[in-house]
């Protein structure tokens, strides 16, 4: 059962024909090494507990089948997408993947991004500057086309108001 404070479709046969289903109400999008053992973890259990259809990969992968077409597809049948930015982040062109095929969901089927920026500036996300900025300059050499593909997704996710967590 979705939690109160996520709208599900209304029961009336127009208004449910247009608007999607989802299986999901929350598709996690992270770097595995910088916050699967510990913030990612935390926010995915207390998602759980609260009784939140929550996808995160190593949870609803099923053993043996493909990991991109199943995650694209749990990004395009969930409501909210939480993308958890991290230092190594943006070293992932898998994560950069998931960010556009978000971007693209949430201009095609009306989602929602709510970004985390974990111990990172949200400009840095912006405008691919300081450590993400180095590592978009390797990123960019190996493959100009899907680079211009996540500069623009990045620049659109890090222009969304979401939580910034910083060092204390």
């Amino acid at each position: 059962m979705a939690s109160p404070s996520i709208q599900t479709p209304s029961s009336s046969s127009s208004a449910s024909a247009s608007i999607p289903r989802w299986k999901y109400d929350v598709f996690l999008s992270f770097r595995g090494e910088d916050t699967r053992k510990n913030f990612t973890d935390h926010l995915f259990a207390a998602l759980i507990e609260r009784g939140i259809r929550t996808f995160r990969d190593d949870e609803d992968i099923q053993s043996g089948s493909e990991i991109s077409p199943t995650i694209l597809k749990a990004i395009e049948e969930s409501r909210f997408c939480v993308v958890v930015f991290s230092k190594r982040y943006f070293h992932s062109r898998w994560c950069l993947d998931e960010l556009v095929k978000i971007i693209e969901c949430v201009k095609e089927n009306g989602q929602t991004i709510i970004p985390i920026f974990y111990h990172v500036d949200p400009s840095d996300v912006r405008k691919q500057t300081g450590s993400f900025g180095k590592a978009f300059v390797n990123l960019e050499k190996q493959n100009k086309e899907k680079a211009k593909m996540w500069r623009n997704a990045l620049r659109k996710a890090g222009n969304i108001s979401g939580w910034h967590l910083k060092h204390e």
